[in-house]
């Protein structure tokens, strides 16, 4: 058979492809949409629908939609008289409905009582389960003069912390990328510690009267969490406030915990400031502590990720974003490099509303 044969059989078959173009409403919009995006041919368009039958009636909306997609004059007359040929039709058929899924049953007063429990024991031997390490410490510190959260990067602190027998050392090794010597106590602007366990272990501790309250069901990391909120009072808190190293308060503070429903281990603590006295500058203070998985020694513990701290003085507000990377077992001969990787991306670590399990 003949290239030119072939050619016309496959012509004739077009044709009738296209004399036969049955379509949904909702395949005519989808056509629609395509063509005003790619810009095509308006008569050739045109020409295209006088072939299409709609399979359902086409609503006004459904015109008004399908108009709006910055097509020809000449689509826009065939796409009308679709629209007339359709009244007779049956409208489309209602979209499923979404899934309804039923959350489980908040805990019982008594499992709930029984979780603060594992969590106050689980608090306070966290860092004694915590095998010796050294890691990266990436501090990403940013600022706003304008109190709007239009962030601008301030400097990039790069620190090696070692974990030896239950002690922190941190040792401030680059000051946006260039060798230092100045101790992370020395360091200008807004610093934080506690985030191995010291933050954790207050909340819990019965010295803190911290009073707790299951709040409801969440999705983090694609995980089912209880929610937990919590408030220790200001005579029992043990949290300072610093401003430049000549004034500091001890305020009592709020948040919530994210309990993993399955590990029963935290995920996330959140901690805001509360009653700052109106005289002293800063104003709002608040973190952030994020935890993952990390595989040291092939072994997997639950540590440190992230750590965010916000600040507010009048309209200046201050942001440190701290991550803590490239853990390694402690020892002698351990190497670690002390690169400034790339930020954490936020993807899996935003809260979401509670999903079907």
């Amino acid at each position: 058979m003949s290239i030119l044969r072939i050619a016309a059989l496959a012509l004739l078959a077009t044709a009738s492809l296209f004399a036969q173009a049955r379509m949904s409403v909702g395949q005519l919009n989808s056509f629609i949409e395509s063509a005003g995006q790619l810009q095509q041919d308006d008569k050739k368009v045109a020409s295209y629908l006088k072939n299409v039958r709609l399979t359902e009636r086409m609503s006004e909306d459904d015109l008004t939609t399908m108009l709006s997609y910055g097509i020809g004059q000449r689509t826009a007359e065939a796409l009308r008289t679709l629209f007339d040929a359709s009244q007779q039709l049956k409208p489309p058929p209602p979209p499923p409905p979404k899934p309804v899924f039923k959350l489980p049953d908040p805990p019982t007063p008594e499992e709930q009582q029984e979780l603060i429990a594992h969590l106050r024991e689980y608090a306070v031997n966290y860092t004694k389960r915590l095998p010796d390490f050294i890691c990266t410490q990436v501090i990403r510190r940013y600022y706003d003069p304008t109190g709007l959260e239009f962030w601008r990067r301030q400097d990039v602190i790069t620190v090696r912390l070692s974990y030896f027998e239950q002690k922190e050392d941190y040792k401030v090794m680059l000051m946006n990328g260039a060798p230092t010597e100045v101790g992370l106590d020395r360091v200008d602007g807004a610093i934080s510690t506690g985030e191995f366990g010291s933050m954790l272990r207050e909340v819990f501790d019965p010295a803190s009267d911290a009073q707790f309250r299951w709040a409801r069901w969440a999705t983090l990391g694609g995980r089912r969490m209880h929610v937990i909120e919590y408030r220790v009072p200001q005579a029992k808190s043990k949290w300072t406030v610093s401003y430049q190293r000549s004034q500091s308060i001890t305020p009592g503070y709020y948040g919530l915990v994210y309990v993993d429903r399955d590990s029963r281990m935290i995920s996330r603590l959140t901690l805001e400031a509360d009653g700052i006295p109106p005289s002293f500058p800063v104003q709002q203070a608040g973190t952030t502590l994020d935890y993952d998985f990390v595989n040291i020694g092939g072994a997997d513990y639950m540590l440190p990720l992230k750590y965010t701290v916000k600040m507010r003085d009048a309209k200046y507000l201050a942001k440190n974003e701290t991550e803590f990377r490239m853990y390694r077992k402690f020892g002698a001969d351990t190497a670690i490099t002390f690169d400034i990787p790339e930020a954490l991306p936020e993807e899996g670590r935003k809260e979401e509303p509670p999903k079907p399990q």
